[in-house]
Formats: structure tokens, C-alpha cells, sequence
């Protein structure tokens, strides 16, 4: 329940204690801050644990500790009144879902925890017990040792004793004078971030190498946002004192713009980089491109993809270092954890999937950026591949965008799985009286004419089908790849047709008529008819 003492603070005047409430952590801390308030610092001693000081020196001492204390909780704590416990026993009045320690009493609790030059220093309150004097919460002597480093640190600066008295006065939880300074910060601020957007801008413009103008261009942003933080940070630290309620909004703000800024800046520079690598050494990708090369370019996106996910969770966990967010959040996350694996769970169980689906892709490479692929009806090239969804473009320049989870659970061909080679295939409805061979003849011809067709010994002419209405001759070709195949295709069936036409118009496909006789048998030869009915 306490820590037992032998005395609490012999040095200093115990007459006045007894009008001193320290009772419990609330009382206590506020006790201080009024005290301190108040200038009354010989009495805001008594909420300090002098126990590691002589008793003989901690009259003298123990003000002066008080009164640098108070400047640095008032210029870098925000203090939650609510969190501190105004029972003496400091009992943690939550539900036990909140937290596995609910109901448990507590002799010691975190005020603060401040970083400076590499070094932790905590702020505490504690309860201490002697055999002549009731329970009290105080400072603890570790929290005393603390004071002289922090204030030398976080104390008031120099020019805060050319600041007229009238703007040290608080007006909604601020100085009058941060009133005046945090709008003139924010214009500065906002006037270096364009100067160095600009000038980013300027340089990219001065590149003579397009990745690196691309990169500079990308990141001019990333880049002005990390300029003014960093900026900003060293304000802070070496010139500015702002009140602890600043400090609370600012410290994590400019911790996470400062992460931000420099994890943009470096992936999209990195971007640059994977793009002239890939420029350099495979170039514009399609499905004329060779399989290996496809599969470097995916693999490139799949890096890509891992660097992200790597810099996002090293730049969340700096972020939880920094805020000191493991001990505040760790216990309620510990607790809350099957609470919140369900909810997040059901929210994120599409974009979880499209992401794992997306990296199956990326390793696994059943399809690659550039390959010809038959999706849904559409020809189209795999034209890149992110994290929820892949993007298609089509042969008539159209773009699809499919969820990655909904592209992989659905049949597809890969015209470029193995090789971009393909056979295109020519169907001609003709009249029975055809002749194949003849047909064969100039197809074979026509195909080893054809510039882009590599091999033309693969060409075949078959008849494939027979009805009543004619005869169906397919003409079989290998082409070189989806997109050249598809123009010969057309290429070949006009000639094919021309031929037809200017050599055996009589063989395109014909509606023959026969005549009945009245008593039902055929007509006479000569009264049959024909016409006809089209090319097919």
C-alpha cells in the first residue's frame, strides 16, 4: 500500500505540513502546481521526496528543486487530470476488460517520461509512509535526481526574460505571448516548405536525367513537409519553450511528419531508382518482351511492394519508441486483443486478402506485368500489379481495374505463360466446290510473304467443318506474339477474301432453291434455280 520511511523530509519546517493535503496522487500534484503558482516554493517543497538530500540542506535545496520542476512540468507535460487517482489508495477504478489491473491499488504512479540527449527520465509520484505521520503521495527521490538535467534541457530560455509579464498570463490553457508566436511560427513554417518545394521543383527541372528529374519532381512534398518538421524540431529544442499543453500536440505531431517526410522522400527516390533500373534493362514492357524479362519487371514491383510494408511498420514502430506508446498502450491492447483481432478482422478481411493475393502474384508470377492475358471476354496486358488490385489494359487502350482476390479466383488464359508465341487461326465459310488445295497454295504463299511471321513452316489449311450451307476452311499461322498476331490475323483473311474474289468468286458460300413438282417429286432439271446468298 506504501512505501515504509523512517521520516519524510527532516530539514524542512514540519509546522506547515499540517495544512498540506497529500493525501492522494490528485491532491497532491495539484497542491504543487498551485503552490508553484503562487511563487510559494518553500511549501511546494514539501510534495518533494528530499530523502537522498541532507536534512540540513534541504531548506535551502528543496525550493529551488520545486521551482525547476514546475517549469519544466508547465513547458513539456500535459497533464490528464482524469487519469490520476483521487483515492489514497490510487485504486484503478476501470472495467477489467479496460484493464487486466482493475481493482488493484497502487503506491506508485507515471507522471511523465521526458528523452533527452539519448537518456529516459521518468517523473513519478509514490506513497511513503513514516511511523509519526500518515501515508503521502510525493515526488520521488528519483524524480528529484531528474530535475537538475531536465531543467537544464527544458527549463525557460533566455529571451523568455525579455517577455513583458502582461503576455506570461494564461488565456484558454496558453501564454499570451504562444498566442502571438504559434501564428508567426505557422506563416515561416509555410513560407520555407514553398521555398523548398520550389526549389526541389527547380533542380528536378535542371536534371539532365530523367529518373533522377522524375524522383526530385515526386518528391518535392515528401521532402518540404520534412524540411519544416525538422524545423520546427529544432526550434523547440535550442530556441522556443512552449507550455506543456503545445508540447503535447506538437511533440507527436512533428515525430510523425518527420517519419512521413523522410519515408516518402526515400521511396519515391528509391521509385526513380527501380524505374531507370528497369528502363535500363528491360525498357518499355509488352508482350513482345521476353518471359524473363516480364519476370524481372514483376519482381521489381514485388520488392517494391515488400519495401513499402517494411518502411510502414519500421516507420510505425519509431513512431511507438518515440511516443513511448508501448507502456501507456501495450496493457489495453493486451487485453483488448481479442476484441480487436475480431473487429479488424471482419473491417480489413478484403484489403488483407487482396494484399496476400498480391504477393502470391508477386512470387508465385501466374500472371506477369506485360503478359497478354484473355480475362472475362477481354484481351488485355497485365499493366501493373498493387496491393488490392491489378490493373489491365485492353487492346483498344481501355484500363480494368480487378480486385487481386477477384482476378486470382477466376479462370483465365496466359497467352505469355511460357512463351509470347501463339497460333492465330483464319475460319472462311466457302461453297462446297472449293478447292483446298488451291487454297493451301496461296495461304502458304501469303504467310511466307508476311514480314511478321518468323515461322512460316507451321502454317496449315484444314477443313474443320461441313453443313448443308458450305464448307468452313481454317488456316492455321504461328505469330510471334498477341498484338502482331492479332494485326496479321486481320491481314491474312483480307487477302484471303481478295483471293477468293478475284480468282473463284463462284465459291463463296451459295442458298440453293430446288423446285417441287405437283405431285410431289422433283421438278424438272432445268427448272432448278439457283442464287447467291452471300459471302459468309
Amino acid at each position: 500500500m506504501w512505501y515504509e520511511v523512517d521520516a519524510i523530509n527532516r530539514g524542512l519546517d514540519s509546522a506547515s505540513t499540517e495544512e498540506i493535503d497529500r493525501t492522494a496522487p490528485r491532491v497532491s500534484l495539484r497542491g504543487f502546481i498551485e503552490a508553484t503558482k503562487a511563487q510559494d516554493f518553500d511549501r511546494a517543497a514539501h510534495y518533494l521526496n528530499l530523502s537522498e538530500i541532507e536534512p540540513g540542506r534541504q531548506s535551502g535545496i528543496g525550493p529551488e528543486i520545486a521551482r525547476d520542476l514546475s517549469y519544466v512540468l508547465a513547458r513539456q507535460v500535459w497533464i490528464d487530470w482524469s487519469d490520476l487517482s483521487s483515492r489514497p489508495d490510487a485504486l484503478i477504478e476501470v472495467p477489467s476488460d479496460a484493464n487486466p489491473r482493475a481493482g488493484q491499488p497502487r503506491r506508485n504512479i507515471l507522471i511523465a517520461t521526458l528523452e533527452t540527449e539519448g537518456q529516459t527520465y521518468d517523473i513519478r509520484l509514490a506513497r511513503y509512509k513514516s511511523p509519526e505521520q500518515p501515508a503521502v503521495w510525493l515526488f520521488t527521490p528519483q524524480s528529484v535526481d531528474n530535475v537538475d538535467a531536465l531543467h537544464t534541457v527544458f527549463g525557460p530560455r533566455h529571451y523568455e526574460n525579455e517577455i513583458p509579464q502582461v503576455l506570461k498570463r494564461k488565456l484558454a490553457g496558453l501564454w499570451l505571448w504562444e498566442w502571438i508566436a504559434i501564428p508567426v511560427l505557422l506563416v515561416g513554417l509555410a513560407a520555407l516548405g514553398y521555398a523548398t518545394h520550389q526549389a526541389t521543383l527547380r533542380l528536378a527541372r535542371r536534371s539532365q536525367r530523367k529518373s533522377l528529374q522524375k524522383g526530385l519532381e515526386r518528391s518535392s512534398m515528401p521532402l518540404a513537409i520534412l524540411v519544416m518538421a525538422g524545423a520546427t524540431q529544432l526550434l523547440v529544442t535550442y530556441v522556443l519553450s512552449f507550455s506543456g499543453t503545445v508540447q503535447a500536440f506538437l511533440r507527436p505531431a512533428l515525430i510523425i511528419l518527420m517519419v512521413w517526410g523522410g519515408g516518402m522522400t526515400a521511396l519515391r527516390i528509391l521509385d526513380a531508382v527501380l524505374n531507370r533500373i528497369t528502363l535500363r534493362f528491360v525498357g518499355t514492357i509488352d508482350d513482345k518482351r521476353g518471359r524473363d524479362e516480364r519476370e524481372f519487371y514483376t519482381s521489381i514491383y514485388a520488392l517494391r511492394r515488400l519495401i513499402i510494408l517494411l518502411m510502414v511498420g519500421l516507420a510505425l514502430l519509431i513512431v511507438l519508441v518515440q511516443l513511448n506508446l508501448f507502456d501507456s498502450v501495450g496493457l489495453t491492447l493486451l487485453a483488448s486483443a481479442g476484441v480487436l483481432t475480431v473487429v479488424f478482422g471482419i473491417a480489413g478481411q478484403a484489403v488483407l486478402g487482396n494484399i496476400l493475393a498480391s504477393l502470391q502474384i508477386a512470387f508465385a508470377k501466374p500472371v506477369r506485368i506485360g503478359d497478354s492475358v484473355l480475362f472475362e471476354g477481354n484481351w488485355a496486358y497485365v499493366e501493373a500489379i498493387f496491393y488490392t488490385f491489378l490493373r489491365l489494359r485492353t487492346w483498344d487502350h481501355r484500363r480494368i481495374v480487378v480486385p487481386v482476390t477477384y482476378f486470382v479466383s477466376k479462370p483465365f488464359e496466359n497467352w505469355s505463360v511460357a512463351s509470347a508465341q501463339m497460333m492465330k487461326v483464319i475460319d472462311l465459310r466457302l461453297d462446297h466446290r472449293a478447292d483446298i488445295e488451291v487454297l493451301r497454295t496461296q495461304f502458304d504463299k501469303l504467310v511466307r510473304e508476311d514480314a511478321d511471321i518468323s515461322e512460316s513452316d507451321n502454317a496449315l489449311t484444314m477443313s474443320t467443318g461441313h453443313t448443308a450451307d458450305g464448307l468452313q476452311v481454317s488456316f492455321y499461322a504461328m505469330m510471334d506474339d498477341p498484338s502482331t498476331g492479332w494485326m496479321v490475323q486481320c491481314r491474312l483473311r483480307e487477302r484471303m477474301i481478295a483471293f477468293v474474289r478475284d480468282t473463284h468468286p463462284d465459291w463463296f458460300p451459295r442458298e440453293r432453291v430446288q423446285e417441287v413438282g405437283r405431285d410431289g417429286g422433283d421438278a424438272h432439271p432445268s427448272a432448278r434455280t439457283s442464287r447467291i446468298a452471300g459471302s459468309g
